[in-house]
């Protein structure tokens, strides 16, 4: 018997949390609801979700800060994380974003658009496990075994900014606009702004770190990732 997806709603409105928890049930998912913070962090402790569908303004704390709980963590910072709230300005968006939520829904919402959005970051849960190994100087990303080093040390990135990096480094020194990048990585079912390229190259560059500098932002254009300043330098001195 197929496992059903567990999707964790997070919710403090009744009414709406029912409207979703049916929805989700009538379309092959398995939803949990709580509706505050401290029910949420005891659910994710007890077993973790296929995803979580999160509130903004939650009893016991605020959705921002669970993102940020779990995202800190090893075992529950790949869990792909929706934001759903009524919270529209583009500020509130990019915090979200930030905090660490994979995507970011806001009320009133259309249920088909949200499963479609569930689906979406199911997908790409996961980087296809295939033999693809791909190099940069010291920056080595392994796809099938789903790393990335740098200079020998491994680097902590989510499943997204993994994505984002593959592409990027399978398609070096051109440049890419927010809409392919979105079309390539996310996928060109997804109905995403072309702002949330922005938030998660700069969660990539921070994950980076000193190799960040590879990621290259072309104004008016796009981002590249060049090697170039991740080679060894040649020293003419022992030539």
């Amino acid at each position: 018997m197929r496992k059903l997806p567990r999707v964790l709603v997070v919710e403090d409105e009744p009414a709406i949390a029912e409207l979703i928890a049916v929805n989700l049930r009538h379309n092959g998912f398995a939803p949990i609801v709580v509706f505050d913070a401290d029910a949420a962090r005891r659910e994710v402790e007890a077993v973790l979700p296929d995803v979580v569908l999160l509130d903004w303004m939650l009893p016991g704390g605020s959705g921002l800060a669970l993102a940020r709980l779990w995202r800190s963590h090893e075992r529950t910072k790949g869990v792909p994380i929706i934001m759903l709230t009524a919270r529209s300005e583009e500020s509130d968006k990019v915090q979200g974003l930030d905090a660490g939520a994979d995507d970011y829904v806001t009320k009133p919402f259309s249920t088909q658009e949200l499963l479609a959005r569930i689906r979406a970051v199911l997908r790409r849960r996961v980087p296809e496990a295939v033999p693809d190994r791909v190099a940069a100087g010291a920056l080595v990303l392994d796809a099938e075994a789903h790393r990335v080093s740098f200079e020998g040390r491994e680097l902590r990135m989510g499943p997204t900014e993994f994505r984002l990096l593959h592409f990027l480094m399978k398609h070096p020194e051109r440049v890419h606009s927010r809409s392919t990048l979105l079309d390539r990585v996310w996928g060109d079912h997804v109905f995403i702004e072309e702002r949330t390229v922005d938030v998660h190259i700069k969660r990539l560059r921070e994950a980076l770190g000193p190799a960040g500098v590879a990621l290259e932002t072309v104004r008016g254009a796009g981002y590249r990732f060049t090697a170039r300043p991740l080679q060894t330098p040649v020293d003419t001195a022992s030539a």
